[in-house]
């Protein structure tokens, strides 16, 4: 067994935002990996006006997924729940998605049909750049209020600007429909409303609440590792 992360909007260098659960799962012998998301910068071309949007994001994640055939769990958080819908569709090995406060899409839904319109307050979008971003000054409140010192003095340095063009791409699939599922409702998340992920989480086939703000899988890693199912 292995497990493929994909991390949510606006940050980067998903290994470290999964590196606690990550090291749980090597002391149980399972492999993981996080790949790099282009439309978040994390490739040779520059996120913003033009530059890689979920096309890209989907083709790196589904890139990592045929790059094995051991039975293969996804674990996908916030915006990885869009890329992860449509990159693990019709791919063998993946057996089951968890998704960490996230979104379950139905095909040629976008990001965008799950807000209410406008910009969450804590995101700064720049038409200039075509980009959007976190505020830095309302990442620990809102995202980490329950992580320890030392996630919350790093985190910061692993924030990244986003492609806006992302948030209006709908999806070509949705493996959701024919992959077994796991929702993970974080019942303390600040960032997206625990109302709302209840509601999301009615296309899962299976649903369980952490006491946990946005990031369980640094704020209560062994949690994280339990859920995930033995293949």
């Amino acid at each position: 067994m292995r497990v493929v992360f994909v991390h949510g909007a606006c940050v980067r260098d998903g290994s470290w935002w999964w590196h606690r659960t990550a090291g749980l799962l090597r002391e149980r012998g399972v492999s993981s990996t996080a790949p790099a998301l282009p439309s978040c910068g994390e490739t040779e071309l520059p996120a913003g006006t033009g530059g890689p949007g979920l096309a890209e994001d989907v083709t790196a994640v589904r890139r990592a997924l045929l790059d094995g055939e051991e039975p293969t769990v996804v674990v996908a958080h916030s915006y990885g729940g869009i890329v992860a819908a449509e990159a693990a569709a019709g791919v063998e090995s993946v057996r089951h998605l968890v998704l960490v406060s996230s979104y379950l899409p139905e095909v040629g839904q976008s990001l965008s049909d799950f807000g209410d319109g406008g910009p969450a307050p804590f995101l700064d979008v720049d038409p200039d750049t075509g980009t959007f971003g976190v505020r830095p000054e309302l990442l620990v409140d809102t995202f980490l209020q329950d992580c320890d010192a030392e996630v919350r003095a790093r985190a910061a340095d692993h924030l990244a600007r986003q492609s806006v063009r992302v948030t209006g791409q709908p999806v070509g699939a949705a493996a959701w429909q024919r992959v077994p599922s796991t929702y993970v409702v974080c019942a303390r998340d600040r960032g997206t409303p625990p109302s709302l992920q209840r509601e999301y989480a009615r296309r899962a086939g299976t649903v369980v609440e952490l006491d946990t703000g946005h990031h369980p899988f640094l704020s209560a890693p062994a949690a994280v590792r339990d859920l995930l199912p033995s293949l």
